[in-house]
């Protein structure tokens, strides 16, 4: 009986030092939301790349963005001319709003009461009231619009022309048409630094980004990527994100089949990872340890740890993912 006794110990030891020793996966902090143009967004664990469920939008989403507390998700359904709003945590389909004609990517003051939409096919940015559902103004602009963005005390929005080749600065309080700026050839996202004091606009075709002061609406610099990368694949600029301090900023590359990390204040890269193939969106994890690569030929998200600036996993999706953004639980 005492050798029985001896026995069930010493077993029970060794299952809880296996347990122990047992390698832990992470719990995960966010779900990222990957926008697909066949026709849903995908719900992804930000930490292990399971997915988690679909979000049944109207057809071809592309672009994203949360509201300023995070609870509101918004996704532009392009076919459907419409911008649809979902509750973050309960996956539940809550408002749709008319958009305009064809809208692509849009920007959301930073109060959460607007969003500046770039309607595509229509050559104009419309100004969408999210608390009445009402389009309260439109701008025209140049030829396809893409790219929007807004800065970050709301005074100003910058929407790209991708045919056009232009960068127009617009006022947000009167919606007037400040100036519109060349740029390199199909330019197509927009991204505010320096507190707004300077704005990047990507080119996919030229593979630049060109560099403005914001308040002068002059070109300062041209970031040129084609000096780094001699590679087989076309070099391209397509999506930018930067860390909320502003240290890091990454750009996806499209058909570079590639994600890269820029010095902010010299504009050199300093990383560079390996992705699926035609990286179009990117987005950053909430804490900023993980950014995520939507690319649509291959459907697939890749992941990478921002630590240890290395790819992690590589999720299979199918379909044609666009855009990625990530919430907090």
């Amino acid at each position: 009986m005492d050798w029985l006794k001896i026995r069930i110990r010493l077993t029970a030891a060794s299952a809880l030092l296996a347990a122990s020793c047992a390698p832990h996966r992470q719990p995960s902090n966010d779900i990222v939301f990957v926008s697909n143009e066949a026709g849903r967004v995908t719900l992804v664990d930000g930490a292990t790349g399971k997915v988690e469920g679909e979000l049944a939008t109207g057809p071809r989403p592309r672009g994203m963005a949360f509201s300023p507390d995070s609870e509101i998700f918004y996704v532009a359904a392009s076919t459907a001319n419409r911008i649809e709003a979902w509750d973050v945590r309960s996956h539940r389909l809550l408002r749709t709003y008319g958009s305009g004609t064809d809208p692509e990517r849009f920007a959301l003051s930073p109060d959460g009461g607007t969003a500046y939409i770039a309607n595509e096919d229509h050559s104009a940015v419309s100004f969408l009231d999210l608390h009445s559902g009402r389009i309260v103004r439109e701008v025209r602009v140049g030829p396809e619009p893409e790219g929007v963005g807004v800065s970050p005390d709301g005074t100003l929005v910058v929407a790209t022309s991708e045919t056009a080749n232009l960068a127009h600065f617009i006022d947000a309080a009167s919606g007037k048409l400040l100036d519109s700026v060349p740029v390199g050839s199909r330019p197509r996202f927009v991204l505010f630094l320096n507190q707004g004091r300077t704005v990047w606009v990507s080119s996919e075709q030229r593979g630049t980004i060109t560099v403005f002061d914001s308040a002068k609406r002059r070109i300062v610099r041209t970031i040129d990527l084609t000096e780094t990368f001699d590679i087989d694949q076309p070099v391209q600029a397509i999506e930018m994100r930067a860390t909320r301090d502003e240290s890091r900023v990454f750009v996806a590359m499209g058909r570079s089949n590639r994600v890269a990390e820029l010095d902010p204040v010299s504009g050199k890269v300093l990383h560079w990872w390996p992705t699926g193939e035609r990286t179009w969106g990117i987005g950053l994890s909430p804490d900023e340890t993980r950014l995520y690569a939507a690319s649509g030929l291959s459907g697939t998200l890749t992941i990478i740890d921002l630590k240890g600036n290395k790819v992690v996993n590589t999720v299979k999706l199918g379909g044609r993912p666009w855009g990625a953004v990530a919430a907090p639980r």
